[in-house]
Protein backbone atom coordinates (compact mmCIF):
# COMPACT_ATOMS: atom_id res chain seq x y z
CA UNK A 1 0.00 0.00 0.00
CA UNK A 2 1.95 3.18 -1.19
CA UNK A 3 1.90 5.90 1.59
CA UNK A 4 2.42 9.81 0.89
CA UNK A 5 3.99 11.77 3.49
CA UNK A 6 3.33 15.30 4.03
CA UNK A 7 3.28 17.89 6.93
CA UNK A 8 0.19 19.54 5.72
CA UNK A 9 -2.89 17.69 3.21
CA UNK A 10 -5.13 20.05 2.13
CA UNK A 11 -9.14 18.79 1.87
CA UNK A 12 -10.74 20.64 -0.93
CA UNK A 13 -9.73 23.23 -3.72
CA UNK A 14 -12.17 25.68 -3.63
CA UNK A 15 -11.69 29.43 -2.25
CA UNK A 16 -10.56 28.21 1.29
CA UNK A 17 -9.01 25.35 -0.02
CA UNK A 18 -6.47 27.54 -2.41
CA UNK A 19 -6.06 30.20 0.21
CA UNK A 20 -4.92 27.33 2.74
CA UNK A 21 -2.94 26.17 0.21
CA UNK A 22 -0.99 29.34 -0.21
CA UNK A 23 -0.44 30.03 3.38
CA UNK A 24 1.15 26.85 4.21
CA UNK A 25 3.15 26.14 0.86
CA UNK A 26 5.11 29.42 1.89
CA UNK A 27 6.33 27.56 5.24
CA UNK A 28 6.59 24.11 3.57
CA UNK A 29 6.67 22.29 0.38
CA UNK A 30 5.38 18.97 1.91
CA UNK A 31 1.69 20.54 1.09
CA UNK A 32 -0.92 18.34 -0.82
CA UNK A 33 -4.02 19.63 -1.42
CA UNK A 34 -6.49 17.16 -2.61
CA UNK A 35 -10.09 17.60 -4.63
CA UNK A 36 -11.91 14.88 -5.62
CA UNK A 37 -14.47 17.09 -7.85
CA UNK A 38 -13.60 19.40 -10.71
CA UNK A 39 -11.00 22.44 -9.90
CA UNK A 40 -13.25 25.52 -9.73
CA UNK A 41 -14.67 27.39 -6.44
CA UNK A 42 -18.43 26.98 -5.95
CA UNK A 43 -18.38 30.94 -6.27
CA UNK A 44 -17.21 30.94 -9.80
CA UNK A 45 -18.72 27.58 -10.97
CA UNK A 46 -22.76 27.67 -9.76
CA UNK A 47 -22.31 30.81 -7.27
CA UNK A 48 -21.76 34.39 -6.68
CA UNK A 49 -20.68 34.88 -10.13
CA UNK A 50 -22.83 33.07 -12.95
CA UNK A 51 -26.19 34.19 -10.58
CA UNK A 52 -24.58 37.64 -11.57
CA UNK A 53 -24.77 37.17 -14.58
CA UNK A 54 -28.24 36.25 -15.03
CA UNK A 55 -29.18 39.53 -12.89
CA UNK A 56 -27.13 41.84 -15.26
CA UNK A 57 -29.81 39.95 -17.98
CA UNK A 58 -32.38 40.37 -16.04
CA UNK A 59 -31.83 44.34 -15.01
CA UNK A 60 -31.14 44.85 -18.60
CA UNK A 61 -34.55 43.84 -20.03
CA UNK A 62 -36.13 45.59 -16.52
CA UNK A 63 -34.61 49.04 -17.12
CA UNK A 64 -35.80 49.22 -20.36
CA UNK A 65 -39.35 48.84 -19.01
CA UNK A 66 -39.49 51.58 -16.52
CA UNK A 67 -37.73 54.54 -18.08
CA UNK A 68 -41.40 56.84 -18.86
CA UNK A 69 -40.73 58.23 -16.10
CA UNK A 70 -38.17 60.00 -18.08
CA UNK A 71 -40.02 60.81 -20.66
CA UNK A 72 -38.24 57.98 -22.26
CA UNK A 73 -40.06 55.16 -23.81
CA UNK A 74 -38.45 51.86 -25.09
CA UNK A 75 -40.82 48.83 -27.59
CA UNK A 76 -41.31 46.10 -24.95
CA UNK A 77 -37.65 44.06 -25.04
CA UNK A 78 -37.42 40.90 -26.88
CA UNK A 79 -35.65 38.50 -24.50
CA UNK A 80 -33.88 35.82 -26.61
CA UNK A 81 -33.50 32.72 -23.53
CA UNK A 82 -30.96 30.97 -25.31
CA UNK A 83 -28.01 34.27 -25.98
CA UNK A 84 -28.92 34.83 -22.31
CA UNK A 85 -27.95 31.37 -21.41
CA UNK A 86 -24.66 31.38 -23.38
CA UNK A 87 -23.45 34.54 -21.82
CA UNK A 88 -24.01 32.99 -18.47
CA UNK A 89 -22.03 30.12 -19.66
CA UNK A 90 -19.57 31.65 -21.55
CA UNK A 91 -18.71 34.11 -18.92
CA UNK A 92 -19.42 31.24 -15.92
CA UNK A 93 -16.56 29.38 -17.70
CA UNK A 94 -14.23 31.95 -18.28
CA UNK A 95 -14.37 32.33 -14.81
CA UNK A 96 -14.05 28.95 -13.67
CA UNK A 97 -11.02 28.57 -16.19
CA UNK A 98 -9.08 31.41 -14.18
CA UNK A 99 -9.35 29.03 -10.94
CA UNK A 100 -8.35 26.18 -12.67
CA UNK A 101 -5.16 27.82 -14.17
CA UNK A 102 -3.98 29.23 -10.82
CA UNK A 103 -4.54 25.19 -9.35
CA UNK A 104 -2.87 23.76 -12.52
CA UNK A 105 0.07 26.18 -11.93
CA UNK A 106 0.81 24.69 -8.42
CA UNK A 107 3.68 22.08 -8.61
CA UNK A 108 2.07 18.34 -9.80
CA UNK A 109 3.20 16.87 -6.75
CA UNK A 110 1.80 19.24 -4.45
CA UNK A 111 -1.86 17.87 -5.78
CA UNK A 112 -4.40 14.75 -6.35
CA UNK A 113 -7.59 14.30 -7.81
CA UNK A 114 -9.07 11.74 -5.93
CA UNK A 115 -11.61 11.62 -2.75
CA UNK A 116 -10.14 11.34 0.59
CA UNK A 117 -11.60 10.05 4.16
CA UNK A 118 -9.80 9.80 7.26
CA UNK A 119 -8.14 6.93 9.45
CA UNK A 120 -7.42 9.07 11.41
CA UNK A 121 -6.31 12.43 12.93
CA UNK A 122 -3.55 12.04 10.86
CA UNK A 123 -4.02 9.45 8.03
CA UNK A 124 -5.96 9.66 4.86
CA UNK A 125 -7.17 7.02 2.29
CA UNK A 126 -7.70 8.20 -0.96
CA UNK A 127 -10.10 6.53 -3.16
CA UNK A 128 -7.73 4.71 -4.92
CA UNK A 129 -6.01 3.03 -1.91
CA UNK A 130 -3.27 5.11 -1.06
CA UNK A 131 -2.74 6.18 2.09
CA UNK A 132 -1.35 10.22 3.02
CA UNK A 133 0.21 10.32 6.32
CA UNK A 134 -0.34 14.35 7.20
CA UNK A 135 1.05 16.12 10.61
CA UNK A 136 -1.29 18.38 10.15
CA UNK A 137 -4.91 18.58 8.01
CA UNK A 138 -7.08 21.40 6.91
CA UNK A 139 -10.64 20.31 5.98
CA UNK A 140 -12.26 22.59 3.58
CA UNK A 141 -14.81 20.59 1.11
CA UNK A 142 -17.19 23.13 0.76
CA UNK A 143 -20.71 22.77 0.72
CA UNK A 144 -23.57 21.41 -1.70
CA UNK A 145 -27.51 22.35 -1.99
CA UNK A 146 -29.94 21.24 0.56
CA UNK A 147 -32.95 19.56 -0.47
CA UNK A 148 -35.77 18.22 1.63
CA UNK A 149 -37.01 14.68 1.24
CA UNK A 150 -40.44 16.84 1.04
CA UNK A 151 -39.90 17.96 -2.41
CA UNK A 152 -38.76 14.25 -3.85
CA UNK A 153 -41.67 13.95 -5.82
CA UNK A 154 -40.85 16.63 -7.83
CA UNK A 155 -38.84 13.44 -9.64
CA UNK A 156 -36.31 14.71 -12.45
CA UNK A 157 -38.34 18.08 -13.15
CA UNK A 158 -36.67 19.22 -9.31
CA UNK A 159 -33.12 21.75 -10.04
CA UNK A 160 -30.78 23.04 -7.57
CA UNK A 161 -28.81 26.52 -8.32
CA UNK A 162 -26.36 24.60 -9.79
CA UNK A 163 -28.44 22.79 -12.64
CA UNK A 164 -29.68 26.27 -13.51
CA UNK A 165 -26.37 27.71 -14.98
CA UNK A 166 -25.97 24.57 -17.56
CA UNK A 167 -29.61 25.53 -19.06
CA UNK A 168 -29.19 26.00 -23.13
CA UNK A 169 -32.39 27.97 -22.84
CA UNK A 170 -35.17 29.84 -20.37
CA UNK A 171 -37.75 27.89 -19.37
CA UNK A 172 -41.64 29.15 -19.27
CA UNK A 173 -42.51 28.47 -15.71
CA UNK A 174 -40.67 27.28 -12.47
CA UNK A 175 -41.39 27.18 -9.30
CA UNK A 176 -38.87 28.29 -6.77
CA UNK A 177 -38.67 27.42 -3.32
CA UNK A 178 -37.12 29.75 -0.45
CA UNK A 179 -36.48 32.84 -0.28
CA UNK A 180 -33.59 33.19 1.38
CA UNK A 181 -30.72 34.73 -1.33
CA UNK A 182 -30.20 32.33 -3.66
CA UNK A 183 -33.89 31.58 -4.18
CA UNK A 184 -35.26 35.63 -4.13
CA UNK A 185 -31.90 36.82 -6.78
CA UNK A 186 -32.54 33.63 -9.07
CA UNK A 187 -36.47 33.93 -8.80
CA UNK A 188 -36.46 37.98 -9.34
CA UNK A 189 -33.88 37.53 -12.20
CA UNK A 190 -36.15 35.23 -14.11
CA UNK A 191 -39.45 36.78 -13.79
CA UNK A 192 -37.77 39.52 -15.40
CA UNK A 193 -36.57 37.97 -18.12
CA UNK A 194 -40.10 36.51 -19.04
CA UNK A 195 -40.13 33.35 -16.84
CA UNK A 196 -43.49 32.49 -15.07
CA UNK A 197 -42.75 32.18 -11.41
CA UNK A 198 -44.21 31.74 -7.91
CA UNK A 199 -41.77 31.29 -5.05
CA UNK A 200 -42.64 30.40 -2.43
CA UNK A 201 -41.25 30.98 1.82
CA UNK A 202 -42.14 30.42 4.80
CA UNK A 203 -42.47 32.72 8.07
CA UNK A 204 -43.01 36.01 6.35
CA UNK A 205 -38.63 36.11 5.80
CA UNK A 206 -36.86 37.65 3.23
CA UNK A 207 -33.48 36.70 2.84
CA UNK A 208 -31.44 37.57 5.76
CA UNK A 209 -33.06 39.98 7.00
CA UNK A 210 -34.48 40.37 10.87
CA UNK A 211 -35.58 43.90 11.27
CA UNK A 212 -39.40 43.99 11.27
CA UNK A 213 -39.44 47.34 9.65
CA UNK A 214 -37.09 46.73 6.90
CA UNK A 215 -38.61 43.42 6.63
CA UNK A 216 -41.97 44.68 5.97
CA UNK A 217 -40.56 46.70 3.40
CA UNK A 218 -38.90 43.97 1.44
CA UNK A 219 -41.73 41.88 1.29
CA UNK A 220 -44.20 44.57 0.27
CA UNK A 221 -41.81 45.66 -2.93
CA UNK A 222 -41.24 42.00 -3.72
CA UNK A 223 -44.97 41.47 -3.73
CA UNK A 224 -46.02 43.84 -5.66
CA UNK A 225 -43.15 42.87 -8.56
CA UNK A 226 -43.97 39.18 -8.78
CA UNK A 227 -45.34 36.04 -7.31
CA UNK A 228 -43.73 36.29 -4.47
CA UNK A 229 -45.66 34.27 -1.14
CA UNK A 230 -43.62 34.99 1.84
CA UNK A 231 -45.93 32.30 3.94
CA UNK A 232 -47.08 29.70 1.70
CA UNK A 233 -48.25 26.29 3.02
CA UNK A 234 -47.71 23.71 -0.03
CA UNK A 235 -50.10 21.07 0.94
CA UNK A 236 -48.11 19.13 -2.87
CA UNK A 237 -45.42 18.29 -4.71
CA UNK A 238 -45.65 16.25 -7.49
CA UNK A 239 -44.24 15.26 -10.99
CA UNK A 240 -46.51 15.92 -14.06
CA UNK A 241 -46.23 14.40 -17.27
CA UNK A 242 -44.73 17.61 -18.86
CA UNK A 243 -43.68 19.02 -15.43
CA UNK A 244 -44.77 19.69 -11.77
CA UNK A 245 -47.72 20.81 -9.84
CA UNK A 246 -48.22 22.21 -6.68
CA UNK A 247 -50.76 22.86 -4.47
CA UNK A 248 -50.48 25.35 -1.75
CA UNK A 249 -52.18 27.62 0.68
CA UNK A 250 -52.14 31.57 0.88
CA UNK A 251 -54.37 33.83 3.61
CA UNK A 252 -56.85 30.46 3.75
CA UNK A 253 -57.08 30.64 -0.25
CA UNK A 254 -55.91 27.10 -1.77
CA UNK A 255 -54.41 27.20 -5.37
CA UNK A 256 -53.10 24.82 -7.72
CA UNK A 257 -50.20 25.74 -10.23
CA UNK A 258 -48.19 23.76 -12.84
CA UNK A 259 -44.48 24.63 -13.71
CA UNK A 260 -41.77 23.69 -16.02
CA UNK A 261 -39.28 22.60 -13.34
CA UNK A 262 -39.23 23.30 -9.52
CA UNK A 263 -36.00 25.18 -8.06
CA UNK A 264 -35.44 23.82 -4.88
CA UNK A 265 -33.07 26.55 -2.68
CA UNK A 266 -33.46 25.91 0.87
CA UNK A 267 -29.96 26.51 1.98
CA UNK A 268 -27.02 24.51 1.94
CA UNK A 269 -25.45 21.80 3.71
CA UNK A 270 -21.82 21.27 4.75
CA UNK A 271 -19.66 18.30 2.85
CA UNK A 272 -18.34 16.63 5.94
CA UNK A 273 -20.83 13.84 5.92
CA UNK A 274 -18.54 11.39 3.59
CA UNK A 275 -15.20 12.38 5.30
CA UNK A 276 -15.42 9.25 7.68
CA UNK A 277 -14.74 11.92 10.36
CA UNK A 278 -16.42 9.25 12.83
CA UNK A 279 -12.47 7.68 12.95
CA UNK A 280 -11.51 10.51 14.06
CA UNK A 281 -11.05 12.42 17.76
CA UNK A 282 -12.86 15.30 17.14
CA UNK A 283 -16.04 16.85 18.78
CA UNK A 284 -18.90 17.38 16.24
CA UNK A 285 -22.20 19.30 16.74
CA UNK A 286 -25.51 18.02 15.90
CA UNK A 287 -25.10 18.37 11.86
CA UNK A 288 -21.79 16.14 12.18
CA UNK A 289 -19.74 19.56 11.69
CA UNK A 290 -16.47 19.23 13.33
CA UNK A 291 -16.06 21.88 16.60
CA UNK A 292 -13.70 24.74 15.87
CA UNK A 293 -12.62 28.21 16.81
CA UNK A 294 -13.42 30.78 14.37
CA UNK A 295 -10.38 32.80 14.70
CA UNK A 296 -8.23 30.67 14.71
CA UNK A 297 -9.21 27.47 12.20
CA UNK A 298 -8.40 24.82 15.06
CA UNK A 299 -10.75 21.82 15.67
CA UNK A 300 -10.57 21.56 19.42
CA UNK A 301 -6.65 20.72 20.06
CA UNK A 302 -6.40 18.66 17.34
CA UNK A 303 -4.29 19.02 14.76
CA UNK A 304 -7.12 19.22 12.33
CA UNK A 305 -8.33 22.81 10.95
CA UNK A 306 -11.59 23.92 9.62
CA UNK A 307 -12.38 26.32 6.46
CA UNK A 308 -15.19 27.64 3.86
CA UNK A 309 -18.65 26.50 3.59
CA UNK A 310 -17.83 22.93 5.82
CA UNK A 311 -17.81 25.37 8.43
CA UNK A 312 -21.82 25.66 8.48
CA UNK A 313 -21.37 29.09 9.11
CA UNK A 314 -21.48 32.30 6.81
CA UNK A 315 -21.08 30.86 2.74
CA UNK A 316 -19.44 33.53 1.29
CA UNK A 317 -16.16 33.90 -0.59
CA UNK A 318 -14.56 36.62 1.64
CA UNK A 319 -15.40 34.59 4.80
CA UNK A 320 -13.76 31.27 3.35
CA UNK A 321 -10.85 33.19 1.68
CA UNK A 322 -10.38 34.71 5.38
CA UNK A 323 -11.05 30.71 7.10
CA UNK A 324 -8.32 29.73 4.51
CA UNK A 325 -5.84 32.30 5.81
CA UNK A 326 -6.37 31.63 9.02
CA UNK A 327 -6.59 27.43 8.82
CA UNK A 328 -3.57 27.65 6.07
CA UNK A 329 -1.26 29.70 8.92
CA UNK A 330 -2.00 27.61 11.75
CA UNK A 331 -1.46 24.02 10.07
CA UNK A 332 1.72 25.33 8.69
CA UNK A 333 3.02 26.87 12.12
CA UNK A 334 1.50 24.26 14.43
CA UNK A 335 1.72 23.74 17.66
CA UNK A 336 1.91 27.70 17.39
CA UNK A 337 -1.15 28.77 17.05
CA UNK A 338 -2.19 32.47 16.41
CA UNK A 339 -5.32 34.14 16.64
CA UNK A 340 -6.55 36.49 13.27
CA UNK A 341 -9.20 39.06 13.95
CA UNK A 342 -12.38 39.04 12.33
CA UNK A 343 -13.48 41.37 9.98
CA UNK A 344 -16.53 43.41 10.37
CA UNK A 345 -19.57 41.07 9.22
CA UNK A 346 -20.98 42.25 5.46
CA UNK A 347 -23.55 40.37 3.54
CA UNK A 348 -25.09 41.67 0.45
CA UNK A 349 -28.42 40.23 -1.87
CA UNK A 350 -28.39 41.15 -5.42
CA UNK A 351 -31.52 41.56 -5.22
CA UNK A 352 -33.07 44.68 -6.53
CA UNK A 353 -33.80 46.72 -4.45
CA UNK A 354 -30.35 45.08 -3.16
CA UNK A 355 -30.06 44.45 0.42
CA UNK A 356 -27.50 44.27 3.21
CA UNK A 357 -26.61 43.63 6.56
CA UNK A 358 -23.64 44.84 8.48
CA UNK A 359 -22.36 44.33 11.41
CA UNK A 360 -25.21 43.51 14.54
CA UNK A 361 -28.10 42.55 13.23
CA UNK A 362 -31.14 43.52 14.91
CA UNK A 363 -32.17 40.13 16.32
CA UNK A 364 -28.95 39.60 17.36
CA UNK A 365 -28.59 43.11 20.19
CA UNK A 366 -32.34 41.88 20.48
CA UNK A 367 -31.96 38.63 22.05
CA UNK A 368 -28.52 39.97 23.70
CA UNK A 369 -30.30 42.65 25.18
CA UNK A 370 -28.36 45.47 24.13
CA UNK A 371 -29.08 49.14 24.82
CA UNK A 372 -28.91 50.06 21.50
CA UNK A 373 -30.97 52.87 19.53
CA UNK A 374 -31.81 53.00 15.55
CA UNK A 375 -32.01 55.56 12.61
CA UNK A 376 -33.70 55.81 10.08
CA UNK A 377 -34.20 56.49 6.27
CA UNK A 378 -37.33 56.04 3.84
CA UNK A 379 -35.16 56.23 0.58
CA UNK A 380 -38.93 57.76 -1.19
CA UNK A 381 -38.08 61.08 -0.70
CA UNK A 382 -34.20 61.47 -0.69
CA UNK A 383 -32.86 63.49 -3.00
CA UNK A 384 -30.31 61.54 -5.32
CA UNK A 385 -32.79 58.44 -5.56
CA UNK A 386 -35.24 60.56 -7.00
CA UNK A 387 -33.74 61.91 -9.51
CA UNK A 388 -32.36 58.43 -10.48
CA UNK A 389 -35.60 57.43 -10.28
CA UNK A 390 -34.28 54.22 -7.92
CA UNK A 391 -36.23 55.91 -4.23
CA UNK A 392 -37.50 52.25 -2.51
CA UNK A 393 -36.41 50.91 0.61
CA UNK A 394 -35.48 51.41 3.76
CA UNK A 395 -31.94 51.72 5.68
CA UNK A 396 -32.19 51.54 10.07
CA UNK A 397 -28.76 51.91 11.63
CA UNK A 398 -28.04 51.00 15.10
CA UNK A 399 -25.76 52.46 17.61
CA UNK A 400 -24.64 51.51 21.22
CA UNK A 401 -26.49 54.01 24.05
CA UNK A 402 -24.12 55.50 26.40
CA UNK A 403 -21.01 54.86 24.76
CA UNK A 404 -22.21 56.11 20.61
CA UNK A 405 -20.73 53.05 19.29
CA UNK A 406 -21.91 52.62 15.62
CA UNK A 407 -23.20 48.44 16.26
CA UNK A 408 -24.55 47.49 12.78
CA UNK A 409 -27.48 48.07 9.88
CA UNK A 410 -29.93 46.96 7.60
CA UNK A 411 -31.20 47.90 4.60
CA UNK A 412 -32.89 47.34 1.27
CA UNK A 413 -32.73 50.31 -0.94
CA UNK A 414 -30.67 51.65 -3.72
CA UNK A 415 -27.01 51.00 -4.52
CA UNK A 416 -26.83 48.59 -0.66
CA UNK A 417 -23.32 46.56 -2.14
CA UNK A 418 -21.61 50.02 -1.93
CA UNK A 419 -23.03 51.58 0.97
CA UNK A 420 -22.82 48.41 3.10
CA UNK A 421 -18.88 48.37 2.23
CA UNK A 422 -18.99 52.09 4.05
CA UNK A 423 -20.75 51.29 7.00
CA UNK A 424 -18.98 48.47 7.58
CA UNK A 425 -15.37 50.51 6.84
CA UNK A 426 -16.80 52.39 9.68
CA UNK A 427 -17.13 49.44 11.91
CA UNK A 428 -14.38 48.03 11.67
CA UNK A 429 -12.27 51.35 12.18
CA UNK A 430 -14.44 51.43 15.77
CA UNK A 431 -16.11 54.96 14.61
CA UNK A 432 -19.04 55.91 16.97
CA UNK A 433 -21.97 57.39 15.10
CA UNK A 434 -20.56 61.27 15.69
CA UNK A 435 -17.09 60.39 14.25
CA UNK A 436 -19.12 58.83 10.81
CA UNK A 437 -20.36 62.04 11.24
CA UNK A 438 -17.69 64.04 10.70
CA UNK A 439 -16.66 62.30 7.70
CA UNK A 440 -17.29 64.15 4.38
CA UNK A 441 -20.32 64.02 2.17
CA UNK A 442 -20.30 65.00 -1.36
CA UNK A 443 -23.98 66.44 -2.97
CA UNK A 444 -26.12 64.95 -4.49
CA UNK A 445 -25.14 61.54 -3.93
CA UNK A 446 -27.35 58.40 -2.02
CA UNK A 447 -24.88 58.31 1.10
CA UNK A 448 -26.32 61.69 1.91
CA UNK A 449 -29.30 59.29 2.75
CA UNK A 450 -26.91 57.51 5.42
CA UNK A 451 -25.83 60.89 7.01
CA UNK A 452 -29.60 61.46 7.72
CA UNK A 453 -30.25 58.11 9.47
CA UNK A 454 -27.10 58.41 11.21
CA UNK A 455 -27.83 62.00 12.37
CA UNK A 456 -31.17 60.45 13.40
CA UNK A 457 -29.40 57.80 14.69
CA UNK A 458 -27.04 60.14 17.02
CA UNK A 459 -30.35 62.23 18.26
CA UNK A 460 -31.68 59.13 19.47
CA UNK A 461 -28.45 58.27 21.17
CA UNK A 462 -28.82 61.61 22.93
CA UNK A 463 -25.29 62.74 21.59
CA UNK A 464 -26.51 65.01 18.83
CA UNK A 465 -29.70 67.46 17.97
CA UNK A 466 -32.38 66.66 15.51
CA UNK A 467 -31.59 67.07 11.74
CA UNK A 468 -33.22 70.38 10.09
CA UNK A 469 -36.04 69.66 8.01
CA UNK A 470 -35.54 67.98 4.79
CA UNK A 471 -31.57 68.46 5.27
CA UNK A 472 -31.70 71.93 4.30
CA UNK A 473 -27.95 72.31 4.71
CA UNK A 474 -27.05 70.19 2.07
CA UNK A 475 -29.18 70.54 -0.54
CA UNK A 476 -32.83 70.36 -1.32
CA UNK A 477 -34.57 67.03 -1.13
CA UNK A 478 -31.41 65.14 0.43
Amino acid sequence: MEKIKVDVAIIGAGSAGMRAYREASQVTDKVLLIEGGAYGTTCARVGCMPSKLLIAAAEAAHHGRHTAQFGVTYAPPEIDGRAVMQRVRDERDRFVGFVIESVEGWPEQNRIRQWARFRSDTELELEDGRIVEADRIVIATGSRPNVPKVFEGFGDRLIVNDDVFDWQDLPSSIAVFGAGVIGLELGQALSRLGVRVSLFGRDHLVGPLTDPKVLETARTLFTHEFAFHPHADVMRHARTEDGVVVDYTVDGETHTETFDFALVATGRRPNVDNLGLENTSLQRDDRGVPVYDSFTGQCGTSRIFLAGDATNTVPLLHEAADEGFAAGYNAAHYPDIRRFAKSAPISVMFSDPQIMMVGATHRALTEAGTDFAVGELDWSDQGRARVMGVNQGLLRVYGERNTGRFLGAEMIGPRAENIAHLLAWSLQSNLTVSQMLERPFYHPVLEEGVRTALRLLNHALEMGPMPPARCIDCGPGA
